[in-house]
């Protein structure tokens, strides 16, 4: 029986998982280097209170209805599930473009991933899996990681990063040609902080907003009451608010010492909103890998013959899923026909 590595638990690892679940007989599996799942899906819980929690990654989901066509499947998925709902808590700030929908994930944006997760039922989720090296042997491609045996695979699917897919040694420094090569050291990322903050239940923080975008502020860019965007207002749960920092601060800090950020991020968060209240707790969240911002391509398939599938346009997420199944199922010879895709924007 053909088994198949899915490198990355975040949204594509995960949905790629659920859907080759659908259309690929053999076994599948996933590795993460993270604890958990999520990638940049992630919702935090306070220390203090597991009821508490913050979007720390991406904030909300926005669908393209013109661009959407097929797709929609997707969506219609999640909103029946009631993994996604229409986002109508007030943003100041966004720049709604006609024909557009926004949706939030009332139980965390990570609950998307973990939906997927579950709809790949049979596969094999392993945490704290650091990939190291890929080589080929035997027509089979040999992974390593920096803990636990040495696996082989028919067919591997790398959907981190692409810096971290730059650094894998093996064969596969070699057997990615000098074009794919070109091709993914194109992809540029933007860098920013987040932080989340949690407080005790019956908190008030008083702001007529659910979340605001800032445009005069050279650290910060986004701040959310996260519990209002998510509609989740209840007495017995304290309130979160989730900061996240420009690029340029991101960028300029990206190295710097974790509790300076960390105080330089709220003393401008104490200029713009002087009222809130002091947490209970604190997260703080460093994304060297927050957006893409160059076009990019998505995912590396390693195949026999490793392929790399189409440009695709700046902030697109998971509308490589369909290419990465058309591959695998062609790959292992599958038969049925593949009728996902995907087209979605995912708003940090």
């Amino acid at each position: 029986m053909a088994r198949v590595l899915v490198v990355g638990a975040g949204l594509t690892g995960s949905a790629c998982a659920a859907l080759l679940r659908r259309v690929v007989l053999g076994r599948i599996a996933v590795w993460d280097k993270a604890r958990g799942a999520g990638g940049r899906m992630n919702t935090s819980r306070s220390v203090r209170d597991a009821a508490c929690t913050a979007d720390l990654g991406a904030q909300y989901i926005t669908l393209e209805t013109e661009r959407a066509g097929p797709h929609r499947s997707f969506y219609e998925e999640l909103l029946s599930h009631g993994i996604l709902k229409l986002l109508t808590a007030p943003i100041e700030g966004m720049v709604v473009k006609e024909g557009s929908c926004n949706y939030m994930a009332p139980q965390g944006i990570s609950s998307v991933v973990k939906f997927y997760l579950k709809q790949s039922a049979g596969a094999d989720v392993f945490y704290e899996q650091h990939v190291t090296h890929i080589s080929l042997r035997d027509g089979k491609w040999e992974v390593s990681r920096k803990m636990g045996p040495t696996e082989q695979f028919d067919i591997v699917i790398l959907t981190m990063p692409v810096p971290q897919i730059l650094q894998l040694q093996g064969d596969i420094v070699n057997i990615i040609n000098e074009s794919q090569k070109q091709q993914l050291q194109s992809a540029s990322y933007s860098s920013r902080y987040a932080l989340g903050l949690f407080y005790e239940a019956g908190t008030q923080i008083d702001v007529p907003w659910a979340a605001q975008y800032i445009t005069d502020n050279p650290c910060i860019r986004f701040i959310s009451i996260d519990n209002k965007k998510r509609n989740i207002e209840s007495p017995e749960i304290g309130p979160s608010v989730v900061v996240h920092t420009t690029v340029m601060f991101g960028s300029e800090h990206l190295d710097s010492d974790p509790a300076e950020v960390q105080q330089l991020i709220l003393s401008h968060l104490e200029r713009i909103v002087p009222s809130l209240p002091k947490p209970a707790s604190i997260k703080y969240q460093k994304w060297r890998y927050s957006q893409l911002s160059c076009i990019f391509l998505s995912f590396l398939s390693l195949l026999p013959k490793p392929a790399l599938p189409s440009r695709l346009p700046l902030g697109q997420c998971c509308c490589c899923l369909i290419s990465i199944l058309r591959f695998t199922s062609a790959a292992l010879g599958c038969t049925d026909s593949v009728r996902y895709g995907h087209s979605a924007f995912i708003r940090y």
